[in-house]
């Protein structure tokens, strides 16, 4: 078997938006969704890992680098997020597949196996709550209400400035060790490269903005999930959850009775492991993929 497998690029017209995406490989299709504020970059290395015997696909979402970016703040509610990530693996050709999340790309996976389960082969969701547990951490726990803070930010007219300003300062210290001693230099000239496209922090902070998701305000908003969830069925597709347990933004206690959600559960914790663990610990990150769809 070939050490390396190529990264190719193409773009798709789904769901009325252009979506660039990368792809490695051929066969069962898993679809790699990331986070703010990165893009399909995250998952290179898991690309090349699962390209070996899979169709792997990182696309970037709506909003983001080199995807289309709507304009209006509803364009990016969670139904269109959703019908994104079902008709880019239709374009792909596969009716079921597995899909794999991390920060808004989890909320949108786990909105996925909500709204379609019977499209999801597995769901792998990396440091992401679930709305209703997530719904409860915001209105009760104190710690969760403290670290979402910075929601009330992004949703905020002068989100953008405060981001872009000297040389996107903020994003780089939010990343935090992975940027100072993760990252090689071609990473950090590609992430820069990415925040700088015209309109791509208008349409990640636009996420935020149309979900109203955050901690209750001064103004005296509620807190508020991820979506609207009313009373959501119970999550029938097998699930992995790998939580980075030193995440300072999400705490531990989206955790606590997420398996009364999720009929077919298995929780990989990683106590070293911080919101980026998908940086962290790209191997570790594969290998419980891989021995998760292997039982599943």
């Amino acid at each position: 078997m070939s050490l390396s497998v190529e990264i190719r690029h193409a773009e798709a017209d789904v769901n009325g938006v252009r979506l660039h995406y990368a792809a490695a490989g051929a066969g069962p299709l898993v679809l790699f969704l990331h986070g703010f504020p990165e893009f399909w970059y995250e998952w290179h290395r898991h690309l090349a890992a699962f390209g070996h015997d899979h169709l792997a696909v990182a696309p970037d979402q709506r909003g983001y680098n080199l995807s289309a970016k709507p304009e209006g703040v509803g364009a990016y509610a969670v139904r269109h997020l959703v019908g994104d990530v079902l008709a880019l693996a239709a374009h792909l050709g596969h009716r079921r597949f597995t899909l794999v999340g991390h920060d808004w790309g989890g909320a949108v996976a786990w909105a996925v196996a909500l709204a379609r389960p019977a499209a999801l082969e597995r769901l792998v969701i990396v440091n992401a709550p679930h709305p209703t547990v997530f719904a409860r951490e915001l209105r009760d726990n104190p710690a969760q209400q403290q670290a979402s803070q910075y929601m009330l930010l992004f949703r905020s007219a002068e989100a953008e400035a405060v981001l872009a300003a000297d040389g996107h300062k903020a994003l780089r210290r939010a990343l935090g060790e992975v940027w100072d001693s993760r990252f090689t230099d071609e990473d950090r000239r590609m992430y820069l490269e990415a925040w700088s496209r015209p309109g791509t922090l208008t349409g990640g902070l636009n996420w935020y903005r149309a979900a109203g998701v955050g901690p209750p305000s001064g103004d005296g908003q509620p807190a508020r999930s991820l979506f609207e969830i009313g009373d959501l069925p119970v999550v029938e597709v097998p699930t992995l959850v790998i939580w980075g347990e030193r995440d300072k933004a999400l705490g531990t206690g989206n955790l606590v009775g997420l398996d009364t959600h999720v009929r077919t559960l298995t929780v990989r914790r990683v106590p070293e492991g911080s919101h980026w663990v998908v940086h962290e610990r790209p191997e570790l990150i594969t290998r419980a993929i891989r021995e998760f769809m292997a039982t599943s």
